[in-house]
C-alpha cells in the first residue's frame, strides 16, 4: 500500500517541483524587472517635480521636516492657508508659493530623483555607478519615510471621526509609507550591482 501511495504521489510531487524550479529560474528576470521599475518610478516622479501641482503638494512634507524646512522662505504651518487642490489654479496661492521658493526647491529635488534613476539604469554597463545610485536611493527613502514622523498631514486629522491619528494614514501618509518597498528594493539592487562589479574586477 505504501509503494502504491508513493507511486501515486510521485508524479504530483514531481509536477510541483517543476513549478518551483521554473519559479526559481525567474530570479535574474525578477531582478531586472525590479531595477527597471525603480528607474521608471524615479524618472517619472522626478519629472513630475517640474509641475506646479506636484511642487505645491510636497510643501507640507518639506516644511515640517527638520532636515529640509530651511529651504523654504516661510515657516510651517503658514502653507496651510495657501494649498491648492490638484488641478486648481489659484493665482494668490501660486504667488505665495513663488515667494516661498516652492518651485525652485521642487525642481532641484526633481533633478536629484531623476539622476538617481539614471544612475541605477547604468547597471548593465557600469554596475559600480548603479550601486552608488541604489545607495542614494536608500538615503532618499529613509528621508521620505521620516516624513511620517514630522508631517501632521500624514495622518487622518481629528475632525469628529474616532479613526484619526496613528495608525490611520491619510492619502499623503499612504503615499509615503510605500517607500518602505522602495527602501527594500534599493538594498537588493545595491547588493546585486556590487556583486556584478566585484565579479567583473576579479
Amino acid at each position: 500500500m505504501n509503494a502504491t501511495y508513493q507511486a501515486a504521489t510521485m508524479p504530483k510531487a514531481s509536477g510541483i517541483r517543476r513549478i518551483y524550479r521554473a519559479a526559481a529560474s525567474l530570479d535574474r528576470f525578477g531582478m531586472g524587472l525590479l531595477r527597471l521599475a525603480l528607474v521608471i518610478v524615479l524618472v517619472w516622479i522626478g519629472g513630475l517635480k517640474f509641475a506646479n501641482y506636484e511642487a505645491d503638494g510636497i510643501v507640507p512634507l518639506v516644511a515640517n521636516s527638520p532636515l529640509m524646512s530651511y529651504v523654504y522662505h516661510h515657516p510651517a504651518p503658514e502653507y496651510r492657508a495657501h494649498m491648492n487642490k490638484e488641478g486648481v489654479l489659484n493665482a494668490a496661492n501660486h504667488q505665495w508659493h513663488e515667494t516661498n521658493g516652492t518651485y525652485p526647491v521642487s525642481y532641484g529635488l526633481g533633478i536629484v530623483i531623476v539622476s538617481i534613476g539614471i544612475l541605477i539604469a547604468l547597471h548593465p554597463r557600469l554596475p559600480q555607478v548603479a550601486a552608488v545610485g541604489s545607495f542614494l536611493l536608500i538615503l532618499m527613502a529613509c528621508t521620505t519615510l521620516s516624513f511620517l514622523v514630522t508631517t501632521p498631514e500624514a495622518w487622518v486629522p481629528a475632525l469628529g471621526d474616532s479613526t484619526h491619528g496613528f495608525p490611520y494614514l491619510s492619502g499623503a501618509g499612504r503615499l509615503i509609507v510605500k517607500d518602505v518597498i522602495m527602501l527594500g528594493a534599493a538594498f537588493v539592487t545595491l547588493a546585486d550591482s556590487a556583486k556584478a562589479y566585484l565579479q567583473r574586477t576579479n
